[in-house]
């Protein structure tokens, strides 16, 4: 069951199997299938109301669905939530830090619940960049020192699969560039990702593979760079030196034709690809905003 490229399931760290989750009338959760391999980054996206934290939410055993097999680390969900809790790390949208005590009482408090040796805490500071500050306060920490912090507290106990919803949203560019440096880094060391954003170009840098979710249904799943080939426009645009600027459609022969008597007449200024944006196909698929 749920195969990656030829391989075992057992090099799956997350398995879902026609995952539904019903309130009331609304489905939520619609039959979802999918499997995210170890040290994958796998991105979960879709408009507000699409179902993806209520996928989150059942992936962690904090919601039963109503029909479905789920197995996060190798321990089906429900029914191992407890040992459930070494093997992940969660980061939520809404930063949930104790403010008054400072950035190292807060990953020893959860060094504590973990059983996780003393040394690690300091080891998972220098990895945020937090050491110069671990011993002030974290209410006097910026958005971006948090942030830091919950992916370190995160990281803390080595889980297998970490969940992280959001988790630059809000952020200047420098800082949410660096949280995705730490997030690479972790993927690196064979941890699962399972990341929700609504940031297109987040994903399309960090995700090995998306899904896009749509009204409670996987409409796609695929490497960000082939569903951009598959639904983009293969075209080329041509900025000419008298200020013109044409586009191109590659395959087509009188195009082809036309861009060779451009370069040989010395005619372009610059030609680049016009690629598709996964929002791009996003839109297409679904007909809505990511942020709708």
């Amino acid at each position: 069951m749920f195969g990656y490229d030829g391989r075992e399931s057992e090099m799956n760290a997350i398995e879902v199997e026609n995952l539904t989750r019903r309130f009331n009338r609304l489905c939520a959760v619609d039959d979802v299938t999918f499997a995210a391999r170890e040290g994958e980054v796998f991105g979960f996206l879709g408009p507000n109301g699409a179902g993806k934290t209520t996928t989150i939410r059942m992936l962690t055993g904090q919601l039963r669905p109503t029909a479905g097999d789920i197995r996060v680390a190798g321990l089906r969900i429900p029914g191992e939530e407890k040992r459930l809790k070494s093997q992940i790390g969660v980061v939520f949208e809404h930063q949930n830090l104790y403010e008054r005590m400072s950035g190292r009482e807060n990953l020893a408090f959860a060094a504590q619940l973990y059983s996780v040796p003393k040394p690690r805490v300091d080891e998972v500071l220098e990895q945020v960049g937090l050491s110069e500050r671990a011993k002030d306060l974290v209410r006097t920490y910026s958005s971006g020192m948090k942030q830091r912090l919950l992916l370190a507290r995160a990281w803390l106990h080595r889980p297998k699969v970490l969940f992280l919803d959001e988790p630059t949203r809000g952020l200047d560019p420098h800082i949410a560039q660096e949280i995705r440096h730490l997030v690479k880094g972790m993927a690196g060391e064979g941890v699962t990702v399972f990341l929700t954003t609504h940031y297109m170009e987040e994903a399309d840098q960090l995700c090995h593979r998306v899904a896009f979710l749509n009204q409670g249904r996987i409409v796609a799943l695929d490497s960000p760079e082939q569903l951009k080939l598959a639904h983009g426009q293969r075209r080329l645009q041509a900025k000419l030196v008298d200020g013109r600027v044409l586009s191109l459609s590659i395959g087509n022969q009188t195009d082809g034709q036309r861009l060779s008597e451009l370069v040989a007449s010395g005619e372009i200024l610059t030609l680049h690809s016009l690629e598709a944006t996964l929002e791009d196909v996003f839109i297409k698929l679904t007909g809505r905003g990511v942020r709708e």
